[in-house]
Parts: C-alpha cells; sequence; structure tokens
C-alpha cells in the first residue's frame, strides 16, 4: 500500500519553518511521505502553517486556506489542516467561519496534529530532530519562543506568550546531529535573542551559548538574529570579535529613533541610548554589519519625528536596513488606546524617501567591498552565474554575490572571490 502523502505548505518567517520541520520528521517516523510545498497531488492530505503577524501575511495566510479547500472541494485534495500563527490568535473565528478545515492546530500543539493523523499517541513525539528544508549547508536554529516586551504595535506576544528559553544542552545537541548531517551555517533565531537565559537561570547566557556552539567541530558560520536594544548583552560582541565562526553580523530591530514614538511604541529605549549601543557594538566589532527595521507613520511620528529618523538613518548607515509603515494589529496596546491618523499615503511616501536614501547607503558601503577577496558560501548554480552570500548575507534578506562561472564550484562549499563590481543589493565576482 502506497504511502499517505502530507504535503506541508509554510507561510511566515524562519521560526514557523523550524515548526514545519519537526513536523515533518515526526510525521516521517509516523509512516507518512512528508513532503514540504510540492505541487498538489490528487489525494493529498494539506496542512498550511500559517503566518498571523501583520495584515498582508494574514490576508495570505486565509487566501491560502481558501485556495486548498477548493482543492479539496474538486477532490484533488483528500484533506486540509491548519497549524501556526493565525490558528494560535484566531482558532475560535477561523472555525466557525471556514468548517471546511478537517482541523485546526495552533503554534505549540503540531504534535497533536501529527498524533490525529496517524492515531497513534505517546509521549515521544516532540524531539530536536527535524528534515531540513533549506539547502542541506545552511539552517535555522530557533533558540526560544515567546516574547516578553510587549512592544504597543506588536502582536507578537499575543500569539506566542512568554519568553521561553530552551536549554544550552539540547542546543549543542541539535547543533551537533545537523553538523553531522552537512549543515556548516546556523542561523540563530527567536524573537528576542537579547533575552536568551533569563527565564532560565535570571541571566542573558546569549554570550554563554554562542560561544558553546563556536566550540562544536564542524560549525562554519554562525549568525544572529532579532535582537532587541533594551537590555542589550553586550559581551555577545566580545564572542563575535573573538570567535573566527561568529559571522560579524547582528540583526537588531530598532523600529525608530525619535524619543516621542519610541516612548509611543513602550520600546524602553530612547534615542541617545539607541545611538551609543550602536557605537560600543561597533567599537568592540569594527567589521561588523548591522540589519535593522525600522518603522514609518506610527502615532505620533509628525514630520519634525520622521526627519529625526532620517536623519540617524543617514549618520548611522546601516549596512543592511528593512522598512514597513505602521499597519494597527488587533488587540495590540497600539490599537487600544492610539488613534491610527497617519493616511496610508502619508506613511508610503516616508517608507519610500526611507528606503531611497538606504539604497544609497548600500551602494556606497557596496562599493567600498570592489577590488576585495571575500570568503563566501555557494548557495546555487544558475544559468549565467554562481550565486552565495558572504558572513554578512542571511539567506533570503541580504545581499547575493553573483560568482562568475570560471571554473565548476561545489553547492554548500565556501570559496573565496575577488570582488569585481558593486550593485545596491549584489556583489559580482569571480572564484580566486
Amino acid at each position: 500500500m502506497a504511502q499517505k502523502r502530507v504535503n506541508i505548505i509554510t507561510l511566515g518567517c524562519s521560526k514557523n519553518l523550524v515548526d514545519t520541520e519537526r513536523t515533518l520528521s515526526m510525521l516521517t517516523k509516523r509512516g507518512f511521505k512528508a513532503v514540504h510545498q510540492q505541487p498538489v497531488k490528487r489525494g493529498d492530505i494539506v496542512v498550511i502553517n500559517t503566518c498571523g503577524f501583520i495584515g498582508d501575511a494574514k490576508e495570505e495566510s486565509i487566501n491560502t486556506i481558501l485556495e486548498y479547500l477548493q482543492g479539496k472541494e474538486q477532490k484533488l485534495v483528500d484533506k486540509v489542516y491548519v497549524m501556526g500563527c493565525l490558528s494560535q490568535r484566531y482558532k475560535g473565528e477561523l472555525e466557525s467561519e471556514l468548517p471546511e478545515v478537517d482541523g485546526w492546530y495552533g503554534k505549540f500543539n503540531f504534535t497533536d496534529l501529527v498524533a490525529d493523523l496517524s492515531g497513534y499517541r505517546n509521549n515521544d513525539l516532540l524531539s530536536i530532530d527535524r528534515t531540513i528544508t533549506t539547502p542541506p549547508h545552511y539552517t535555522y536554529l530557533k533558540i526560544a519562543e515567546g516574547c516578553n516586551r510587549f512592544c504597543a504595535f506588536c502582536a507578537i506576544p499575543l500569539i506566542t506568550g512568554r519568553f521561553k528559553s530552551r536549554t544550552i544542552d539540547s542546543l549543542t545537541d541539535e547543533v551537533k546531529m545537523l553538523v553531522d548531517r552537512g549543515v556548516k551555517e546556523f542561523n540563530v533565531i527567536a524573537q528576542d535573542l537579547s533575552s536568551y537565559g533569563l527565564d532560565l537561570s535570571g541571566r542573558m547566557q546569549l554570550p554563554e551559548l554562542i560561544d558553546k556552539i563556536a566550540d562544536i567541530s564542524g560549525v562554519e558560520w554562525i549568525r544572529l538574529h532579532y535582537a532587541y536594544p533594551a537590555q542589550f548583552p553586550i559581551e555577545i560582541m566580545d564572542v563575535m570579535a573573538e570567535r573566527d565562526n561568529v559571522c560579524k553580523y547582528m540583526d537588531i530591530a530598532l523600529q525608530h529613533s525619535n524619543d516621542k514614538v519610541l516612548s509611543n511604541m513602550k520600546r524602553h529605549i530612547n534615542g541617545d541610548e539607541t545611538r551609543q549601543l550602536i557605537a560600543e557594538m561597533r567599537r568592540r566589532v569594527p567589521s561588523l554589519h548591522l540589519r535593522t527595521t525600522l518603522m514609518t507613520g506610527f502615532p505620533g511620528e509628525g514630520e519634525e519625528e520622521f526627519e529625526d529618523l532620517m536623519k540617524f538613518v543617514a549618520d548611522t548607515r546601516f549596512e543592511r536596513m528593512g522598512a514597513f509603515a505602521y499597519c494597527e494589529e488587533d488587540d495590540t496596546f497600539a490599537a487600544k488606546n492610539y488613534t491610527d491618523s497617519i493616511p496610508e499615503d502619508v506613511k508610503q511616501e516616508r517608507l519610500d524617501r526611507l528606503m531611497a536614501m538606504q539604497e544609497e547607503i548600500s551602494n556606497d558601503i557596496q562599493q567600498t567591498k570592489v577590488g576585495s577577496t571575500l570568503k563566501v558560501i555557494v548557495d546555487r548554480e544558475e544559468e549565467d552565474y554562481y550565486i552565495g552570500r558572504t558572513e554578512w548575507d542571511s539567506p533570503e534578506v541580504d545581499p547575493e554575490v553573483l560568482i562568475a562561472k570560471d571554473r565548476k564550484l561545489s553547492i554548500g562549499n565556501f570559496q573565496n572571490v575577488l570582488i569585481t563590481e558593486a550593485q545596491p543589493f549584489e556583489l559580482i565576482g569571480k572564484p580566486v
């Protein structure tokens, strides 16, 4: 008898992807043919791992559910199940609005989904094992769930609950397992890296954790994502400076620079403290590349406050930066206490101005790399180039390196590349 196929569709962030990978592994152990984001085959069981963070993501999740329900109605799909952030937050409403869905699961009970599908229940389902869906040389390492910060605009604590760290031992065990499978690059993720360990020991343990992971043979690159600026564990910068396999890269969402807006946002830090933190980070790691995320149009941001943000970006010259326009989220402090009075076209115009300036900054920084030889990991081969990344480039979100096909390169290996040309969001070079 052929294996029943379960096809998981993942929406949203890399943290969701890790949950998908654990679910795939559990399904495989229960005898299913578990696949990720494959074209639908007749008879598939489809599981949609949803995102519920912002309006666009919620809309994408709903549209995806409707698409596969249509496939079910047409007898192409056997069953449709939903898990993840959207159903964690809105399960009651969704069950009544979409009764055609065969089962709803939240963000943390995907073991129940596997048990319900297999009809086999015991407590050995949840483990560190994962089916890697990224290219086999890199992966994401989720070190914690939840968030205790409760920023005014953010629904994440409403979805994920309080901050909960994984133990250092469980994380190092997972890294060793993945190294044995050929993983070389670990992108460390959490909603709030800065708080890692506080709930376990009463102290910030991120520097200790990263030092221990860096000790593991076969770990070539470690990259840090989603630190929080308030109560930032500055000692992590010393670990970064001292360890060759810790990338000189920090993803730290700052959101704004203006004191009034930061106060309204409940960010627990002001503009001067933010500038001092950045200066100290760069002092300790001179080759550091900072990635940040900023927001335009939050309540209280007038033209003066926005110009403060523009000056901040001009002065700081982030190596990597993204931004988005404020969108009110249900049940957040901002939704309950502020009026979202800034017109959408004003928010967008500010966003466009901010990103246009950042493109010029990014181009200037990229140009400084022309003529240098950089260590690059080769991700894939395309028709005209090999595509890779430097230690300053995270998968999916950062610039890539286009490597001339002067000779055969191996995917997943490191290669020294002479940079011959630079554009705002990519480098071009040749292997040396």
